[in-house]
């Protein structure tokens, strides 16, 4: 049984990499084939499209951090706790990346036709961001009680 948990705690070091890049990446592809659809029927400002795609990045970042702040040697006493921090803050980087990329979609999509909405549209990714910005702080403050 502490070799399950040794492992489930390795798991749970790189949990908040891997599933932060997967929802950066999702959530980048996403707003991204907005903001290629959105420079077909526009005839300017294309960087504010591409900008706004890159958004989701940010979930990787919050992951590589959390991931150096819970390096240590697994044990079999400690090794639950690494995986429920990683894990948990894993799934919520992943799910706030997808959701972040669909809300810039969408901002993309409505700024195309009426450009000067461009940054109030922003909004709802940056309360995902927001979200993704509380399970990350959380996971830093809970990774430093780990004996």
């Amino acid at each position: 049984m502490s070799d399950l948990i040794v492992l489930l705690g390795w798991l749970g070091i790189y949990a908040p990499v891997a599933m932060g890049a997967l929802g950066s990446a999702i959530g980048v592809a996403i707003a991204g084939q907005a903001a290629i659809g959105a420079m077909l029927e526009t005839d300017g400002g294309y960087g504010r499209f591409v900008g706004a795609a890159a958004i989701p990045s940010s979930n990787v970042i919050y992951g590589i951090v959390v991931m150096f702040a819970l390096q240590q040697p697994v044990t079999g006493a400690n090794g639950g706790a690494l995986f429920a921090i990683g894990g948990l803050l894993g799934v919520a980087l992943l799910y706030t990346g997808v959701w972040q990329g669909r809300a810039l979609a969408s901002a993309i999509a409505a700024s195309k036709n009426k450009a000067e909405i461009f940054g109030l549209a922003l909004a709802p990714a940056a309360i995902v961001e927001g979200f993704a910005v509380f399970a990350f702080v959380f996971a830093l403050v809970v990774a430093g009680g780990i004996a």
